[in-house]
């Protein structure tokens, strides 16, 4: 599932982000990088130690935890601390790979598997040409190139990559999701089932403005999601 999530920074904490990074002391993008990844991955990267790497990874942590959008589509159990790129100049590319399966997060020694994958676009489209992440699915390539505080979150088994930037520059937030339902089709059903349920809850909302109960359908379907989800999650 490639899910789409808008604004998930709000425009003073992309600004507030923005701010931390740009003045930051960027290094070779391949410090993070697989084996595979490394050979085609041409960009620079903030290093996880800096202090404006921390400030800014904590404005983005608690701006995805209060989004519902995004725990609904994504159920994390553990998410690897988000990390900033750069693209522009003679850095301005990644080439066709695939994300490692487990990412260990040097500084707690923690293991993320890596189901989702998530890319949060920090620069104005419009301030840049090329960039786009192009994701391979079983509809064909997918090209994003989303606005600024805008989250794309997809499958961490797609082959994909970030073409050259031929003007201006790309800032990016990315990170990995360890999934409590492992398998992305699973998610898709649970995504679609909590869609269609808030949006009939929402009708019961207005009924009960009127003094009505909330319908037994929505009680019988919201028991549906939780027993499919007990049935799959892995906590």
């Amino acid at each position: 599932m490639l899910l789409r999530i808008h604004q998930a920074l709000q425009p003073g904490e992309l600004a507030q982000v923005r701010e931390l990074i740009l003045g930051a002391d960027w290094a070779d993008g391949r410090i993070t990088a697989g084996s595979q990844s490394g050979t085609v991955k041409n960009n620079l990267q903030l290093p996880e130690e800096l202090p404006a790497a921390q400030q800014a990874r904590h404005i983005v942590s608690v701006a995805l935890a209060r989004n519902p959008m995004f725990v609904t589509g994504a159920l994390p159990k553990s998410v690897y601390p988000p990390l900033f790129n750069r693209y522009g100049g003679d850095t301005n590319n990644f080439g066709n790979h695939i994300d490692n399966a487990v990412r260990t997060h040097a500084a707690s020694a923690r293991h993320v598997r890596t189901d989702i994958s998530c890319t949060l676009f920090l620069s104005d489209p419009a301030s840049y040409d090329g960039g786009e992440l192009v994701v391979q699915d079983t509809y064909g390539e997918q090209r994003i190139k989303f606005d600024a505080g805008d989250l794309v979150m997809y499958p961490g088994t797609s082959v994909h990559r970030v073409e050259p930037v031929t003007r201006g520059e790309r800032l990016a937030c990315f990170f990995w999701i360890e999934s409590m339902v492992r398998s992305d089709a699973q998610r898709r059903l649970l995504y679609e089932m909590d869609m269609a349920i808030t949006s009939l809850r929402q009708k019961d909302l207005e009924r009960a403005a009127q003094g009505a109960a909330e319908s037994p359908e929505v009680v019988r379907l919201t028991g549906c999601y939780h027993n499919l989800l007990r049935m799959w999650a892995e906590v």
